[in-house]
């Protein structure tokens, strides 16, 4: 049977292109959005996958569209929570809309797509669990308390979960992107992204179809020995121990 995916943020950006590598290996492919209708759309007509809206920072929204997912397509298996936002400011200016925001959306989400379909993984014995977490999440970010917070958060779920979930078959692991060229990012000012490049040490941005290769190998059968990890993916940019 045809494995069913789902993938938080997954109709622009990093996440299109997680949806599109997923859909072309064959996966049944929910690509959810927060606002942009007419991107979902062409994310949907170019891709040929099924696209939902849900605010991810509203725990009843998410199970609504969990439940929405399984009744059109089937069981979810996977599940890449890739959805994010960011609230950039120096922490003593930030105010509490610009932390909770962040912490809702990039953090409480995961919990929030996470609760309703691993009981169901659970019971199948199978689930593959992939958390986007960031390079600002493993080293800290000047004006970015709020969204390294979330993304160093991702981590830790990603360790515990695994270790309470592997022995019914479910991997859970997080990928740590650095710099992607993103519409986003290459909509930056030329000299600031020159100076982004200049601290990469293989001397470019990464592509979102790398990190749609890296959920592809971590959802598949070949990377069931793989679960609790944090793939780093920044070009060298920051070297976990």
């Amino acid at each position: 049977m045809t494995k069913v995916a789902i993938v938080t943020g997954g109709t622009r950006g990093i996440g299109y292109a997680i949806s599109e590598r997923l859909a072309q290996d064959g996966y049944k492919v929910a690509g959810l959005y927060g606002g942009n209708a007419e991107a979902a759309k062409a994310c949907a007509d170019k891709l040929g996958i099924a696209t939902y809206q849900c605010d991810v920072s509203d725990a009843g929204a998410c199970e609504t569209v969990v439940g929405q997912v399984e009744a059109d397509l089937g069981p979810v298996d996977i599940l890449v929570n890739n959805a994010g936002i960011t609230r950039d400011g120096a922490f003593h200016k930030m105010d509490a809309e610009q932390w909770s925001s962040v912490i809702d959306t990039n953090l409480n989400s995961v919990f929030n797509m996470t609760r309703p379909v691993i009981n169901g993984m659970r019971s199948r014995s199978f689930g593959r669990i992939v958390n986007i977490s960031s390079i600002n999440g493993q080293k800290g970010q000047f004006g970015q308390t709020n969204y390294s917070a979330a993304k160093a958060g991702l981590l830790g779920f990603t360790r515990a979960l695994a270790q309470e979930s592997a022995f019914k078959g479910i991997t859970v692991n997080a990928i740590a992107p650095g710099y992607i060229g993103t519409d986003m990012v290459a909509a930056m000012d030329q000299s600031v992204l020159d100076k982004i490049v200049a601290q990469i040490p293989v001397g470019r941005l990464g592509t979102p179809e790398e990190m749609g290769h890296l959920v592809s190998f971590l959802v598949s059968d070949q990377a069931g020995f793989i679960t609790g990890a944090t793939l780093t993916a920044n070009g060298g940019q920051y070297i976990a121990a």
